[in-house]
């Protein structure tokens, strides 16, 4: 008998140690991965892998729009939620960051995040009051901000205004770090604060947990899903300034599967799909890899190892969203029964 107890002790004990391993890897996955794709270009790729242009300007300047956009869709998808038309409302100020650049630097960046953010009240407003569906209302959104960027730009690119200083928000550096880089290092951080240590965040985080027990400990759900859909639409604002400034021009046909991709970063990052559980630094993480990922294979594409055109990003995107939901919902059944 007690022989069997104590066998039975050591079986718990390796079945509570493969838990926490599978739960670490599910937590810190994307992390490793990180790492380990870095090591790789740098040791193939050499010293021009990890020159400051390079991380600064190839890497983390690019990727700003995608941080944004997937910052406030780690909001969004912790509630439970989805915000499909990101991409379209980050092109919708871009047009109109674009059309404001005449008047100057401040009037054109505070108009892309307004545009921005009224989207994201109207989509909080549809989902918060009157209880719709987040797919259906996004979805919605997605195309009637593409129609409007189209209807503002009259279908072709608006060239931006060089001579009143909007570019210069993508050209200013504080040492080797651009400007947007910066900006989007400061909002990760005060989000990450709003998330782990308000009680606004405490409620994001019991809302998508389950939401009928939020509401019947008394957490303002209207509130609390109109302020994140609210913040999601704004950085989808001020990622379209980014893009406004960095490429020249508001173009009304840019930023196709934005939405995918911000989706892809947060999820790699391993916040669930179904609500609850998330944190903005895992977020960053994916961001990083995905933006790494791109990064590695245009430098085996220079060497001429494999040629790959743009539309093969979005295939690339897609592929690796699937695998990682599917690795993810794999761990997550492993810790709910062990064998």
């Amino acid at each position: 008998m007690a022989s069997m107890i104590a066998q039975d002790v050591v079986e718990t004990r390796e079945i509570t140690a493969r838990g926490r391993i599978v739960s670490a890897i599910q937590r810190q996955g994307a992390l490793i991965a990180l790492v380990a794709l870095a090591l790789f270009g740098a040791i193939r790729y050499g010293p021009s892998f990890y020159s400051v242009y390079n991380i600064f300007d190839a890497f983390l300047n690019n990727n700003t729009y995608y941080a944004l956009i997937a910052l406030g869709m780690t909001f969004v998808i912790i509630t439970g939620g989805i915000d499909l038309s990101v991409g379209s409302v980050a092109v919708l100020a871009a047009v109109m960051a674009a059309r404001l650049s005449p008047y100057g630097l401040a009037p054109a960046l505070a108009g892309a995040v307004l545009i921005g953010l009224l989207v994201g009240v109207i989509n909080g407003v549809l989902i918060a009051r009157f209880a719709l569906q987040s797919f259906v209302v996004t979805l919605a959104m997605l195309l009637f901000a593409r129609g409007a960027a189209l209807t503002l730009s009259d279908n072709a690119p608006v060239m931006v205004d060089f001579s009143q200083g909007f570019t210069r928000l993508g050209m200013i550096h504080l040492g080797p770090v651009p400007l947007p880089v910066v900006i989007t290092g400061v909002l990760y951080a005060m989000c990450a604060v709003l998330l782990n240590r308000t009680r606004f965040g405490r409620h994001v985080l019991a809302i998508g947990g389950n939401e009928e027990a939020a509401r019947l400990a008394g957490i303002p759900i209207e509130r609390t899903l109109l302020l994140v859909y609210a913040m999601s639409g704004a950085l989808a604002g001020l990622a379209g300034a980014f893009l406004a400034t960095l490429s020249f021009s508001g173009s009304p046909t840019s930023a196709v599967g934005w939405e995918l991709s911000a989706i892809a970063a947060v999820v790699v990052g391993g916040t669930l799909l179904t609500g609850g559980v998330g944190s903005v630094g895992s977020t960053l993480i994916g961001v990083l890899l995905l933006g790494l990922i791109f990064v590695t294979l245009n430098f085996e594409r220079g060497q001429g190892t494999f040629q790959l055109n743009a539309f093969w990003e979005n295939f690339i995107r897609g592929a690796f969203l699937l695998v990682v939901v599917v690795f993810q919902r794999r761990l997550a059944r492993r810790i709910e029964t062990p064998t």
